[in-house]
């Protein structure tokens, strides 16, 4: 008894099962999380570290260098790169795919605990890290803006209030506070009044550090009660600081007010953020590397209404920068694809099939399958985003097909007069191998995807999963559902249809059709020679149009919105940088195509004095240009800014690598010795900047920042009783932003920053005012008799990657030019300039993961052929057929090759997935002839020649119906209606175009091959006769 026997004798078990199915679809469709991108991220760890005055190479080699020496024991990294600016030095690690997150964190964190010992003293907060990749955007930025509170409180209640609620929500790595303001006091020293009362800048700390202690004082304990002592409060305010008497002279006090003016302030005076033109506080939200970005932000937004109400009323939270939106739309719009590409197969079987219910069975067997699929989905774990939904999308008109197989077996026997329940048995009988065959073999084109490596394996896997899902289920159901659909609701013979004017054209129009088609197929039969010239043809010209055709990475997406860096002259100051960031800033909120934007410049995102950040928001797709024009119309209104450069990249769901560059693509250059790679890599940019392909290139080099030497005559210091760390220390009291002292209160704490008066530390002449106190006399000394000043050059950045020195040339492409093609005129400027093999030059992020895969696209399209090769070779039992069945592969990808071209895509990863796919659905057809043809040779002994044609024939209309099916499931995606359609696309048009394409030739080139192979084909399973069995 098959399985579909047992169907048709018990319908109702049949159908509660499949209620069944579509119910726990249904309910896993709502609880499936959503998301941009399967959760794939490369775990990535950043870690911080401060040490305030201490120039760049002095970071470099005292704090980097010894933290990335205990890192590169951790096993599982593969990149550890820093960067080091004044005073700061930010290391970003990067793991392999398979290491759990949290656990690299344990190994970080004690990574950070060995190396303590080894920093400098004067680092008093420790090195911390983050789970969080820095090249990422953040998943969303909440503005705080009010009318009537000063940004001093604004910032009190993000730092007090948002960030620390906000922080605690899972998926959440980190929270930064854009143009933060936190309440600070500076005293700001003269040092001619110091000196003329024969005071140092030292002797000053150390007065108010003294004035304004918070050390424990005891309790008294008395034989029946406790007293707890309590002595004068900490000062707060400046004027309590001002009153400070910080030394004696001839019996006189000398006020801090005297000397200095002690002022409210921020603790971070070189950090503005502005939305809009106001100035305003941004908090900044970003996610861990597995967190799902639409999750956190609904979380977030839940969690802001009730933090409002703790907050006065005239302040408005305001979101920029929610990456969920264009998510969530993109979601939506696949989910219209689909019910689109659901409507079209359905009229394509309607039309095909002409009765009402013969249309409906095979429509019911849709939401079986995909509805089930949902569900064996959510099991798995996988999320609903847009690369599963593409699956489901394209496996609509694949799931039809086998159903469509069966319904129009078992059709052709009612139009010949046989009883539905009758034709039912015997039409699902006879197709049953080949349903399995079918869809055996689409699965199998989906193994190699599993095997794929990096990143884009993992992003596929999850549609490989969805379509071969999908299909398996299908195969259940039109094995199962169908018959007993069929044996039931199909008219009784003679029963005519309603004729519909649609059908009677149809008809008419697919009449035309097989006589033409009949009328080449013997065409083509009879010059045997010629089309198996023309079959080797089309191998040729794959080839050719695949080593010629340009190779794209993945599809650029448009989410709307651009991260824009800018960056001026390396010794510029902030008050300049400042007025040019305002500048840029105006030029972005005036642009017709912008919705909101907020600029920052210092603090958080930026990284160096001379470089600000702009989050730019774009206005709905429908009221703006594409993003390629929107990029080029700003970049041209920002060439008119003198002296300031700007650098856009389109913000994207796939963040590969954790460098953040200015521009999107990374060319890294290395070397042991550091003199070399800066020249070298300057070299290389004139080079590309010369080149129209490339937009955008920068380099992280910096190394044109203004320096004063201060070279001490060690013998002079040394008689006047003075060392180098007395002096060291004098200037750092006077020039480094020194914390002198802190303010302990109920919600935070806050410091005393001491500094010399804004009109005293501009030039190098300032320098002359400083004095040192001589041991040996205990006169003061100035400066400028123990020591001379220069002004010199020298890096205000230094990077390494792996432990040493290294530049990253960052580059975005113009429009229409492919990432192909860019390395490789990179790598011919390499030659060019006769880069020396001590240099080491390597990708990064995506350029990386593009070079890596490049022979990954070949392997994985002759793998998929090598595992059809197999099963098809097991299900015949024949090396030959196998063949016959595969010729027509070549016409396809020439068919989806071509048809990219037309519509100016490159072959990227999505493509050659369609190309995969192609594979799939192309060699149903010549499935579909020839399992009719073997079967007609085999069981009614006709020849070779007259089983295939008749083969052709009867086979021309389900091959027609599922061709068209498949077809309608890939126009809508052709189309790239709706949000996040760059990344469908590509994918659509490949497996359009080669469908059309590869219609017509395997049509006429299968027969023709099968008969050439057919006498080398053996004849399937070996007949052993019954007298051989019987002892057995």
């Amino acid at each position: 008894m098959t399985l579909s026997e047992l169907c048709i004798r018990r319908p109702v078990m049949t159908v509660l099962l499949s209620v069944v199915t579509v119910f726990a679809g249904a309910i896993a469709y709502t609880r499936i999380p959503v998301a941009a991108l399967p959760s794939f991220n490369t775990p990535v760890i950043s870690v911080s570290a401060s040490l305030p005055g201490a120039s760049p190479e002095n970071m470099a080699s005292s704090v980097a260098l010894p933290l990335e020496k205990e890192f590169s024991t951790i096993d599982g990294i593969t990149v550890i790169s820093s960067t080091n600016f004044l005073g700061t030095t930010n290391i970003t690690l990067e793991f392999n795919n398979d290491r759990d997150i949290d656990k690299a964190a344990v190994d970080v964190q004690a990574a950070l605990l060995r190396a303590q010992k080894r920093l400098p003293i004067e680092m008093t907060i420790p090195p911390s890290y983050r789970k969080v990749n820095p090249a990422d955007t953040p998943v969303l930025i909440v503005r705080l803006s009010s009318p009537s509170v000063n940004l001093s409180d604004l910032n009190a209640y993000a730092e007090n209030l948002l960030s620390p609620n906000i922080s605690t929500i899972s998926g959440v790595a980190q929270v930064l506070v854009y143009g933060a303001k936190r309440y600070a006091v500076r005293v700001r020293v003269h040092p001619d009044a110091l000196a003329n009362r024969n005071l140092t800048m030292d002797d000053v700390a150390v007065a108010i550090n003294k004035a304004n202690s918070n050390s424990p004082v005891g309790i008294l304990d008395g034989p029946r009660q406790s007293i707890t002592i309590y002595a004068n409060p900490q000062l707060v305010r400046p004027e309590e600081f001002g009153n400070l008497i910080i030394s004696q002279k001839n019996g006189l006090p000398i006020y801090l007010k005297d000397v200095a003016e002690v002022m409210e302030s921020y603790e971070d005076v070189k950090t503005l953020a502005s939305a809009n033109g106001e100035r305003s506080i941004a908090i900044a939200i970003l996610r861990q590397p597995s967190a799902n970005t639409v999750e956190v932000v609904k979380s977030v937004k839940q969690l802001l209404p009730q933090l409002q109400k703790q907050m006065p009323e005239s302040i408005k939270l305001q979101f920029v920068n929610d990456r969920s939106l264009s998510i969530i739309e993109a979601i939506h719009d696949v989910n219209y694809t689909l019910a689109l590409t659901v409507l079209l197969v359905v009229l394509v079987i309607f039309l095909f099939l002409k009765h009402i219910s013969a249309t409906v069975i095979p429509s019911i067997s849709l939401p079986i399958s995909l509805i089930g699929a949902f569900f064996l989905l959510y099991f798995l774990g996988y999320s609903l985003d847009n690369i599963s939904l593409l699956g489901i999308t394209l496996a609509v008109g694949l799931v039809v097909d086998d159903a469509i197989v069966v319904l129009e077996n078992i059709m052709r026997y009612v139009e010949e007069g046989m009883d539905p329940l009758k034709a039912s048995l015997k039409g699902s009988k006879e197709v049953g191998f080949t349903i399995i065959s079918i869809s055996i073999s689409l699965v199998a084109v989906f193994i190699p995807l599993f095997f794929m490596a990096g990143p884009i394996g993992l992003l596929f896997r999850e549609f490989a999963v969805v379509v071969s899902l999908s299909i398996l289920v299908s195969a259940v159901v039109s094995l199962t559902v169908v018959p007993m659909l069929c044996s039931r609701f199909l008219p009784k013979p003679g029963q005519h249809a309603k004729e519909y004017e649609i059908n009677k054209k149809f008809d008419r129009l697919f009449d035309w059709m097989l006589k033409t088609y009949i009328h080449y197929l013997d065409l083509a039969l009879a010059n045997r020679k010629k089309v198996m010239w023309g079959a080797a043809s089309t191998f040729v010209i794959t080839v050719v149009l695949f080593i010629n055709s340009p190779k794209g990475f993945f599809p650029e997406e448009d989410i709307g919105q651009i991260l824009a860096t800018t960056e001026a002259s390396e010794d510029i100051s902030f008050r300049a940088m400042l007025a040019l960031q305002d500048k840029a800033a105006e030029l972005v909120s005036t642009d017709p195509n912008v919705a909101s934007s907020i600029s920052v410049v210092g603090g958080g995102a930026s990284s160096g004095t001379n470089t600000g950040r702009i989050f730019i928001l774009l206005k709905d797709k429908a009221d703006r240009q594409k993003m390629s024009k929107v990029m080029e119309g700003l970049r041209t209104k920002f060439k008119d800014i003198p002296g300031l450069q700007v650098y856009m990249r389109p913000v994207q769901n796939l963040q590969l690598g954790g460098k953040s560059s200015k521009s999107r693509y990374q060319f890294i250059l290395q070397s042991v010795g550091f003199d070399g790679v800066n020249e070298w890599a300057d070299k290389l940019m004139q080079k590309m900047r010369a080149d129209p392909m490339f937009r955008d290139v920068t380099s992280d080099s910096q190394l044109k920042g203004l320096n004063v030497k201060i070279d001490i005559n060690r013998e002079k210091a040394a008689s006047a009783g003075v060392s180098i760390a007395d002096i060291r220390t004098a200037l750092y009291a006077a020039y480094g932003e020194k914390q002198v002292s802190t303010i302990y209160t109920p919600v935070n704490t806050y410091y005393v920053i001491l500094e010399a008066a804004e009109d005293d530390r501009q030039y190098e002449t300032d320098l002359n005012k400083i004095f040192v106190r001589g041991r040996a006399t205990d006169k003061l000394i100035p400066l400028s008799s123990l020591a001379t000043f220069n002004r010199t050059i020298g890096p205000t950045a230094v990077n390494h990657q792996g432990q040493i020195p290294a530049v990253t040339l960052s580059f975005n492409l113009a429009p229409d030019v492919f990432l192909g093609d860019a390395t490789k005129k990179i790598e011919e400027y390499t030659k060019q300039i006769d880069l020396p093999p001590s240099i080491i030059t390597s990708y990064g992020g995506d350029a990386a993961v593009f070079k890596s895969n490049q022979s990954g696209q070949l392997i994985l399209i002759f793998a998929a052929l090598g595992v059809i090769y197999i099963l098809l070779g097991v299900l015949y039992e024949s090396y030959i057929h196998p063949l016959t069945i595969l010729a027509g592969l070549p016409s396809a990808a020439i068919g989806a090759i071509v048809s990219l071209r037309l519509f100016g895509f490159e072959l990227t990863i999505v493509a050659s997935i369609g190309i995969l796919l192609l594979i799939g659905i192309v060699k149903k057809n010549a499935i579909l002839m020839i399992d009719f043809a073997l079967d007609a040779q085999r069981n009614q002994n006709m020849t070779p020649e007259k089983a295939i044609r008749e083969a052709c024939i009867l086979r021309f209309r389900p091959i027609m119906m599922t061709t068209f099916a498949a077809l309608m499931g890939a126009l809508p995606i052709a189309f790239g209606i709706g949000a996040g359609a760059e990344l469908r696309q590509p994918l659509g048009i490949s497996v359009a175009g080669g469908l059309i394409f590869s219609q017509f030739v395997t049509l006429i080139i299968t027969p023709v091959i099968y008969l050439y192979l057919d006498k080398y084909a053996g004849n399937g399973p070996m007949d052993i006769p019954a007298s051989v069995l019987e002892g057995t």
